[in-house]
């Protein structure tokens, strides 16, 4: 028999999780990794248009330009058509990495909202197992972004953040949302791992138990 059991450590978590998977996948994807030097558009100036400075931003394999005869509109879109076309080696295997932490977390997401139902996979916590692929999921999120900086020197980047541009240094750039959206992403991985426990202790207490014992199915703890 099913029995749908919340808690307010079960329930933290699993939201904690989706939100966790969806910041990293929206991150992973977004252009918005690095902020480019300051340019003005010369072609809105010869036209009259002063528009000011304006900063295009570098994403793993996306970008972000303006466009237009005035300069007004934004362009985004890949840059890359193929993988072999990103724009450093480095970044290529922070790809992997992030991809493959993304795809264990979101794999998690969905697990976890079966745990309101299912407390056990094969007579082993879906709790515990969960909370050590959110681990896994965090050890690799943290590679990809250790291996991230080390693709600053490419001439992609150099073309974005000027000469002086090199591994660990931006130059003229400077980081945009997304990396710190990957960097919270990855900390609240870890925080998920840690709230998995949580979330065994609170579903199997003595509490829920008793409620078992007394044939209820919905078992609400706060």
């Amino acid at each position: 028999m099913c029995h749908v059991i919340v808690t307010c450590r079960s329930m933290l978590w699993t939201l904690l999780s989706i939100v966790v998977a969806f910041a990293e996948l929206i991150a992973f994807m977004s252009p918005d990794w690095l902020l480019g030097s300051p340019r003005s558009d010369s072609s809105a100036s010869g036209a009259g248009v002063d528009l000011g400075e304006y900063r295009p931003s570098l994403g793993l394999y996306s970008r972000c330009l303006r466009v237009g005869v005035r300069g007004i509109g934004v362009s985004c879109g890949p840059y890359a058509r193929t993988f072999g076309e990103v724009a450093s080696g480095f970044w290529q295997a922070a790809m992997l990495f992030l991809a493959a932490g993304i795809l264990v977390l979101a794999g998690v997401a969905c697990i976890s909202i079966f745990s309101l139902c299912f407390q056990s996979i094969l007579k082993k916590s879906i709790f515990n197992i969960c909370g050590l692929l959110q681990a896994i999921g965090g050890l690799l999120l943290m590679v990809g972004l250790m291996l991230y900086p080390a693709g600053w020197g490419s001439e992609k980047v150099i073309s974005y953040c000027g000469a002086e541009a090199l591994p660990f240094r931006p130059a003229l750039c400077s980081l945009g949302w997304a990396f710190y959206a990957a960097i919270g992403g990855m900390l609240g991985s870890f925080l998920c791992a840690v709230l998995s426990a949580q979330a065994e202790i609170a579903t199997s207490s003595d509490k829920v138990q008793e409620e078992i014992e007394e044939g209820k199915s919905l078992i609400c703890l706060l």
